[in-house]
């Protein structure tokens, strides 16, 4: 492919500065600062594509800051003066303060389990022992930077619960740096661990070191945007210095090879899970820990399923998998040149799919997704069903992790109405009792939760569910915020979110679509919305519209759409495709230019959901819905709102800045194209509790003006 580059006079950049400060009223037409054109041709298999802000790519350029200095002035120039905002920014801070639980971990006697007071930018990690009046704080993540944007991003417990071993983040990243701690005194040892990213930490049973998977440093500046490749398996022994790391595993001749560390729970196996990219397929390597000089073997080496070790009987294996079961199921297979497979779980008969297994005081406890809701079973070890859990409503249970010995356990549940709870299960008469629930400044009887099902493109149904106050009148002039997602094999269950609340609050209808390309019905739905299906998702999506305009729950004007990172693109390509048909649009840390994503970061790990650019058929197939490059000049598309983060080394900012340039340029209406660039934030992960309700603040104020809304008398009292 051949690329022409010619740059444009570089005198346009100070008139961006000057203008950003020209918008006198939130009703008077927006002056967007000039975004400078570059002549960047690229010439992919005999068509020749455009790419005029492609130095908007460059995050470390003087020129791309003061583009996003320029941007972000105009846009809270906008929202500054919309009434409202500041109402719900109260609003949102009254509402999130409350009291939240993770699920507790039990090690060495001692339970370990996260918390936020309330308003606190980063959850507390506390432990507390046997004897222990109260839980003591081990891990303050807050004491860490003064604006709460360092977060703890993953921690690993040795077999005697002494030792913590600890990642944080800053800023957004995904880059982790890994620490040792002290659980008894509380202090740190001098370990320091850099240039990890998306890996655990997994002690070996003698707490002397564990594993953990690394990249090599990247290069100058190139820490945010670099692509990601050859990463390796690495053992960190407690006490010495990073570069004396023993290198367990590595694969020179894959570079996209990644790699996730596990050790069995009687220690004697290290478990290697291989994936590439994000396809969901992956391999599974053993390693004999109780031999020093132990190779790391091939188990389950075809890369044709999901396999999922839950735990072994020495040398058998406890595997779900959805080989030969596209909704998944539980095997028993021994590791030996003579795989002998049996079945313990079958796939079930109906469309439920096995999300998740655990193993726990010598109990199977299986997680179930039946039309995205959870359902949860008890099985012996030989796989027969042993009874059901009573859950409190249809929502979502998650946890359930512990040691083949013990005699409880711990899971989460949550419904749209009903903010996570902690309940404590007794395994042996498997009643739960609440370990920690959460107090809400909210009545959850006075809204309605429904799930419906409509009709896609092509006649398949989709679920969808609904959350609206009890009562709501079908007008067609509810204001309706539609999430979707719609890829790598996510599932979106029901959950509890304060903003969401806020919107109902405020009289609007909530509605989130189960689109394919997720994992609601395992492995099919995921195909169904892949690779060169991908438009199912965007008609799935554009069809949920379709219906809640029909059935008189809102209209186009009073109908916003909202997706984050996959979910942006979905919102991108579907406002492209259909601007008619949307009263505003707010696609968040979106993947916008499809023919580069592959080209930054971990974004080449995508191929596995997405065509890629590099072949003739994949190139045709991503120009026909790539958001950037279906923007057709001179549409009036509805106001929208894009959102980024300056740290986002996910989906580049580069993918946002590029969208929002051309949609400005595009725009013939009146409606507002703005975009808000946090700084010091990454694509979510972490996100300071703060910036979120800032976020959340801008994005309802927003939708407000956009969609024509009133608040209701009494509204946040």
């Amino acid at each position: 492919m051949a690329v022409s580059l010619e740059t444009a006079d570089m005198k346009i950049l100070p008139m961006a500065l000057a203008l950003a400060g020209t918008v006198l009223s939130a009703t008077a037409p927006l002056a967007y600062p000039p975004t400078r054109r570059a002549e960047v041709v690229e010439d992919y298999f005999g068509t020749k594509v455009a790419d005029p802000y492609r130095w908007l790519e460059d995050d470390n350029s003087a020129e791309t800051k003061a583009w996003v200095e320029a941007q972000n002035k105009v846009t809270y120039a906008y929202l500054e003066q919309i009434p409202e905002r500041e109402k719900l920014r109260a609003r949102l801070t009254k509402l999130q303060n409350f009291e939240r639980f993770g699920v507790p971990q039990q090690q060495g006697g001692r339970t370990f389990y996260t918390h936020n007071s309330g308003l606190q930018n980063q959850a507390v990690l506390l432990v507390v022992g046997a004897g222990d009046p109260s839980p003591r704080v081990l891990l303050d993540p807050n004491a860490l930077s003064k604006d709460g944007t360092v977060a703890l991003s993953g921690t690993s417990l040795s077999e005697d619960g002494r030792l913590l071993a600890y990642s944080v983040s800053t800023a957004g990243s995904d880059w982790q740096t890994w620490k040792v701690r002290d659980v008894v005194t509380g202090k740190d040892l001098g370990d320091e661990i850099r240039w990890s990213k998306f890996s655990g930490a997994a002690w070996k049973k003698d707490g002397s070191g564990f594993f953990y998977s690394r990249y090599d440093a990247p290069k100058e500046g190139g820490a945010l945007t670099g692509v990601n490749k050859f990463p390796k398996v690495c053992f960190h022994k407690v006490g010495t210095a990073q570069d004396q790391d023993a290198l367990v595993y590595e694969r020179k001749d894959q570079p996209d090879w990644g790699f996730r560390s596990g050790v069995t729970e009687d220690g004697a196996w290290l478990v290697i899970s291989q994936s590439e990219g994000t396809d969901r397929n992956n391999r599974v390597y053993l390693k004999d820990l109780t031999k020093s000089d132990a190779p790391v073997q091939p188990f389950l080496d075809a890369f044709d399923a999901q396999y999922s070790v839950v735990g072994n009987d020495g040398d058998l294996f406890y595997i779900k998998t959805n080989k030969d079961a596209p909704r998944s199921r539980l095997v028993a297979i021994p590791f030996g040149p003579k795989q002998a497979w049996r079945e313990l779980i079958p796939e079930a008969k109906g469309h439920e799919v096995l999300s998740a297994v655990s193993l726990v005081g010598n109990t199977f406890v299986a997680t179930w997704m039946k039309d995205a809701h959870s359902a949860v079973t008890f099985h012996g070890m030989d796989g027969k069903l042993r009874g059901n859990l009573a859950l409190p409503t249809l929502g979502t249970a998650d946890g359930f992790h512990g040691k083949r010995g013990d005699l409880e356990t711990f899971y989460s549940f949550t419904s749209f109405a009903q903010p996570a709870a902690i309940y404590r299960l007794d395994l042996k008469t498997r009643k739960s009792s609440v370990f920690r629930a959460p107090k809400v400044d909210f009545d959850p009887a006075a809204y309605t939760v429904k799930q419906i099902f409509y009709p896609s493109k092509d006649g398949t149904k989709i679920p969808m569910f609904l959350v609206h106050k009890k009562g709501l009148k079908l007008t067609g002039q509810n204001p309706t915020f539609l999430y979707g997602y719609g890829g790598f094999n996510v599932s979106l269950t029901p959950s509890f979110s304060v903003s969401r609340v806020v919107w109902l609050e405020m009289g609007g209808v909530f509605a989130l679509a189960n689109l394919r390309g997720g994992g609601e019905y395992g492995k099919t739905w995921h195909d169904a919305g892949r690779l060169d299906k991908k438009q199912n998702v965007f008609d799935d999506f554009i069809a949920a519209a379709e219906w809640l305009i029909a059935n008189k729950y809102t209209s186009t004007p009073k109908l916003a759409i909202n997706g984050g990172s996959n979910g942006g693109l979905l919102v991108g390509a579907c406002l492209a495709q259909r601007p008619d048909l949307f009263g505003a649009a707010v696609p968040e840390v979106g993947v916008m230019d499809m023919l580069r994503y592959h080209k930054f970061t971990i974004g080449w790990a995508w191929k596995s959901d997405y065509l890629v650019s590099d072949t003739k058929g994949g190139f045709e197939g991503l120009m026909k819905f790539s958001p950037l490059h279906t923007l057709k000049p001179g549409t009036n598309f509805p106001p929208t709102l894009i959102t980024t983060g300056d740290h986002d080394d996910r989906v580049v900012p580069a993918h946002s800045h590029k969208f929002t340039a051309t949609l400005q340029t595009a725009q013939a209406g009146p409606s507002p194209v703005l975009t808000r660039i946090e700084t010091n934030a990454g694509h979510g992960a972490g996100k300071p509790t703060a910036k979120q309700i800032a976020e959340r603040a801008d994005v309802f104020a927003f939708l407000v003006k956009s969609l024509g809304m009133q608040l209701p008398a009494g509204f946040g009292r």
